[in-house]
């Protein structure tokens, strides 16, 4: 079976306690050592899915090919005549329409004048030069009217000159753009760095604005309360009344959120606890591999390159289609069901390879972040991006693809939904309306929930080198079980992240007031400021995802070292900052404790004195040692 799927045979290398994961032909651990849990010894994941997208990478070809041979993409970017002859291009002729065949080399320009008020009463030609033609000016290979109403309209609300100014505006000042550009980058650099030295103060200020937030509006609702009911006098209308009750309404439901809120941060402290730990970890893994803030770089010219090819392949299907000769002697090309069929797969395809390329990153990272985590010498790392790498492509891509097609499939019934929504619904009937709305909701909210899932999949995965399946399952299984620290984590972790990326986008603005404002001849300054802003939000947003990546692995990984693991027989891979979140923590450190100084005395020569003292040393006293030296070599 590897060899079928190009494993290049198998890898027998696993994870010893005290050795790097990148250390070949360990020996296997004795059952009182740690469990090995980040898997080297591998082999081909989910095969079927490998096929599966081959065979379905060369259908999608045939069936490009099949539009490629009935179509042509000067229909699109030129258009055509009534006599089906591409303007701008010399024709081949037709049998069954004695017009076409023409040379319209020279005739460049599409122009469609009405003769009535139906799709066939239109007709079309070509023509040389759109100024010829009065009333008419050329506009992307067409001719259009000039005092057409959406000119009308630029016209006269300004919106020609505003496109004009706009113009001016970015030429003048795009160099202050790229100074911003490169000032939300540091920017994001630094609001890493903060989450990694302050993530305690960040996240308990954080929390501490929400729970003051919450009890200012709650007082400032009773106090409305109260003044409205101070005002509201013996002969008020059912109105005032009305408006003053609906104060008392908000004020209880603001007081009961209020409590509801301080109630699970109270109870939650210790695993908001375990998320600023969690955030520390993430930013010594990133800290110790940094090439991981460049996947998302990557990913995203991975995603502009096939946002183009599905844009050109677009393009040659709808120019896809069989000559009809209608009946008043004009033509147009229609397309058949194979054509429409194509359509629909393209987009699926989109879809498929969209979500695959967000999986590999996905995979990439997890791969990284969990041999970091259980490398006890951090210092023979090695290169575990490229051993990611390594293994994604020697051994997951199956994975990737299935998970990733699961998701796309969903997307792709979502949008079959809407447009059949867009096709049958009726105004007049609420009923159909409501019913589409639910089920678009539904899906919706399955499509996230997968997404959620198929994330930690990959995780576990990349862990041990589990199929989809067989990962997804434990993944869920994890995150049930530890569903109160899953909450803490998507919800302060990733609300803190918001605000990071916030804090990136508003800072970068307000430089960037006071650098373009001071731009003589400026317009429309808020305009650069938009863009700019919109840039340093997807800065932010690049390097937020790893960092939330980076955390959802670590949180997985000290799961699953908690499962595997004691902390006493078998030592912890863990930390010495998350062994506080364990059951057995006090041993656990206890050991680590009599390990450095036993270290310590090793290294001073006081051990040497102790052991010709008692020479009988008992077996089990070298066991703990080898176990306590074990826990030792984990770097905080």
């Amino acid at each position: 079976m590897q060899q079928f799927c190009c494993c290049l045979g198998s890898r027998t290398d696993k994870v010893s306690p005290g050795e790097s994961f990148d250390h070949s032909k360990s020996p296997s651990p004795r059952s009182d050592e740690s469990s090995n849990i980040f898997q080297t010894e591998r082999h081909c994941t989910d095969i079927l899915f490998i096929a599966i997208k081959a065979a379905f990478i060369l259908i999608l070809l045939v069936l490009i090919i099949y539009c490629m041979a009935f179509g042509d993409i000067y229909r699109i970017i030129n258009g055509y005549d009534d006599c089906a002859n591409v303007c701008g291009r010399d024709n081949r002729p037709d049998q069954s329409l004695p017009c076409k065949g023409a040379d319209r080399t020279d005739e460049k320009f599409l122009l469609v004048e009405e003769s009535g008020g139906t799709e066939s009463a239109l007709h079309r030609m070509c023509v040389a030069n759109c100024e010829e033609v009065e009333g008419f000016k050329p506009f992307l290979n067409r001719c259009v009217r000039k005092n057409n109403p959406t000119e009308a309209v630029a016209t006269r609300t300004g919106l020609r000159n505003f496109f004009q100014e706009v113009s001016e505006d970015l030429e003048g000042c795009y160099r202050e753009m790229l100074w911003l550009a490169a000032i939300a980058f540091v920017l994001s650099l630094l609001t890493l760095l903060l989450l990694r030295v302050l993530p305690g103060l960040i996240v308990w200020l954080v929390l501490a604005a929400v729970m003051l937030a919450c009890t200012a509006g709650t007082l400032w609702l009773w106090f409305k309360w109260r003044y409205e009911s101070e005002q509201l006098s013996a002969s008020a209308g059912d109105s005032a009344r009305m408006r003053m009750n609906n104060w008392l309404y908000y004020a209880i439901a603001a007081t009961v959120a209020t409590l509801i809120v301080l109630l699970v941060i109270l109870v939650m402290r210790k695993r908001i606890k375990l998320v600023v730990q969690l955030f520390k970890e993430a930013g010594k893994a990133i800290a110790s591999m940094p090439f991981l803030l460049a996947e998302p770089v990557l990913t995203f010219v991975t995603i502009a390159a096939v946002i183009v090819l599905y844009v050109y392949f677009t393009v040659w299907i709808e120019s896809a289609g069989m000559l009809v000769v209608e009946s008043n002697s004009s033509a147009k090309y229609v397309k058949d069901s194979t054509m429409l069929f194509t359509r629909w797969y393209n987009l699926l395809a989109f879809l498929w390879f969209c979500q695959f390329v967000i999986g590999c990153q996905h995979m990439v990272i997890a791969g990284a972040v969990a041999g970091w985590f259980f490398t006890r010498n951090k210092a023979t790392l090695g290169h575990p991006i490229a051993r990611s790498y390594g293994n994604l492509v020697r051994y997951h891509l199956g994975t990737v693809a299935f998970g990733s097609f699961v998701i796309a499939l969903v997307q792709l019934l979502r949008t079959l939904l809407k447009l059949l929504m867009h096709s049958v619904r009726n105004p007049q009937n609420r009923v159909t309306s409501f019913l589409f709305d639910c089920c678009q909701c539904c899906l919706q909210c399955f499509e996230r929930f997968l997404q959620y899932l198929t994330r930690n999949a990959y995780i576990l995965t990349a862990m041990h080198g589990d199929p989809f399946c067989r990962a997804g399952r434990n993944a869920f299984r994890l995150l049930t079980s530890n569903a109160l620290r899953v909450f803490a984590i998507n919800s302060v972790g990733d609300f803190v992240l918001v605000l990071a990326k916030v804090f990136v986008v508003v800072a970068t603005v307000l430089i960037g007031m006071e650098l373009i404002q001071q731009k003589p001849g400026m317009h429309h300054p808020y305009v650069p400021l938009i863009l700019v802003g919109i840039f340093a939000y997807l800065v932010a947003h690049c390097f937020m995802t790893v960092y939330e990546m980076t955390v959802d692995t670590i949180f997985l990984c000290f799961c699953e070292d908690c499962e595997s693991n004691d902390g006493i027989s078998r030592p912890y891979f863990m930390s010495r900052g998350l062994m506080e979140f364990v059951q057995n923590s006090k041993k656990a450190l206890a050991v680590d404790s009599r390990t450095a100084t036993t270290n310590q005395a090793l290294r001073d020569g006081k051990a040497w004195t102790a052991a010709n003292n008692k020479p009988s040393a008992t077996a089990d006293t070298m066991q703990q040692h080898q176990r306590a030296t074990a826990i030792s070599e984990t770097v905080d």
